[in-house]
């Protein structure tokens, strides 16, 4: 009889050490009776009736999952591998059990078609130049989407957009000839500003005739100070026009 009543006592231990479990602060119980959703609960101690009860736990910190690489198109047909991290984490407990199987599977999944999906319509230069635009629009689209499982996705960050040799050097080559192209126009424009000063120190000189003389005056001056043999005399332009008055009188 003594054996009897300590097999039942040992039973009943072990159904109620079953039926209490102790959850975290980050962690909530999904409670089902019977097979239907009865509430969520936590953190603490939780009792569930053995059997008739199931809890299923979910945990509420902030989760990363690595977007595998993928291939990509990109708008102007350059392809390029790129990868992905994800920060989420769950805010509703019970959407996150009831609306999906695994949701971190699905976040994952969906991620990965969203990368394609939002980098397919952009040039390569802007998956380059803007990754802080591109991650932004994948966050949103993705925090979207997963609303219905009780999801927030937070951050998203692209890793890495690994290009081809070949079309690496074609990119340096391009880089190349752009910085060209910007050396003439800069020299180009600095032609066109100095044609304007010359363009406008003329029309001051012709409006003043003591100043064309002073010029005159000035550039015998740095002839003078030059190591030459030969020195070359300019003729003031009042002479000549007084020398053509003066044969066309004659």
């Amino acid at each position: 009889m003594l054996s009897v009543y300590l097999t039942f006592a040992g039973v009943l231990v072990a159904l109620i050490a079953s039926a209490l479990r102790i959850l975290r602060e980050y962690e909530r119980g999904v409670m089902f009776t019977l097979g239907r959703f009865t509430g969520v609960k936590g953190p603490g101690l939780i009792i569930v009736i053995p059997i008739i009860q199931k809890m299923v736990k979910v945990d509420l910190r902030t989760f990363v999952e690595d977007v595998p690489t993928q291939d990509v198109i990109s708008r102007d047909n350059v392809s390029v591998k790129v990868n992905a991290v994800i920060y989420s984490r769950v805010l509703d407990p019970e959407r996150a059990v009831l609306n999906v199987e695994d949701y971190r599977m699905a976040t994952s999944q969906l991620a990965q078609t969203t990368l394609r999906w939002v980098l397919g319509k952009h040039d390569l230069d802007q998956m380059l130049s803007e990754r802080d635009k591109l991650n932004a629009d994948i966050q949103e689209i993705l925090d979207k989407q997963t609303d219905i499982w009780g999801i927030k996705v937070s951050t998203v960050e692209i890793k890495h957009v690994d290009i081809d040799e070949s079309m690496i050097r074609a990119i340096a080559k391009q880089a190349e000839a752009e910085r060209l192209r910007r050396a003439k126009i800069i020299n180009a424009e600095g032609e066109q500003q100095a044609a304007q000063k010359l363009v406008e120190a003329g029309r001051m000189l012709a409006a003043e005739p003591n100043a064309m003389q002073l010029r005159y005056f000035a550039a015998l001056q740095d002839i003078a100070g030059e190591r030459s043999s030969t020195i070359v005399f300019p003729i003031p332009t009042d002479l000549l026009r007084h020398l053509t008055a003066e044969k066309g009188a004659a």
